[in-house]
């Protein structure tokens, strides 16, 4: 697959969950993410080219809310090198600015240094 993002995924030391609003069930766990995107990890194929409304989970009281609510476009999605799971990259849609600057503070907090 070609890489056309233009952010370095960062892979995260903390796997917040991710769920959909819209059933309420977890869809998976987040593996990496930038600004504009993230991979989640999940033991479903996740349907691609589709719009979720998503929820994902913040350690507790370290930022200003315990969830930021975003949507995002399932892009593609393939097997882990563990079988039994799949990954799934979703480009971030219709984030508020403060849930923005959340992200960047997570990605800060617990991304892993190259």
């Amino acid at each position: 697959m070609d890489e056309r993002r233009k952010l370095k995924r960062r892979h995260i030391m903390f796997y917040a969950r991710v769920f959909d609003r819209k059933t309420g069930k977890l869809l998976g766990y987040l593996g990496n993410i930038t600004t504009e995107g993230v991979m989640v990890i999940s033991d479903m194929p996740i349907k691609m080219n589709e719009n979720f409304k998503l929820r994902m989970d913040l350690p507790e009281y370290i930022y200003q809310k315990p969830v930021i609510h975003f949507q995002g476009r399932s892009l593609w999605c393939k097997s882990d090198i563990d079988p039994s799971f799949f990954n799934t990259g979703f480009r971030l849609m219709n984030i508020n600015p403060e849930d923005q600057s959340i992200i960047m503070n997570f990605i800060d907090d617990y991304g892993l240094r190259d």
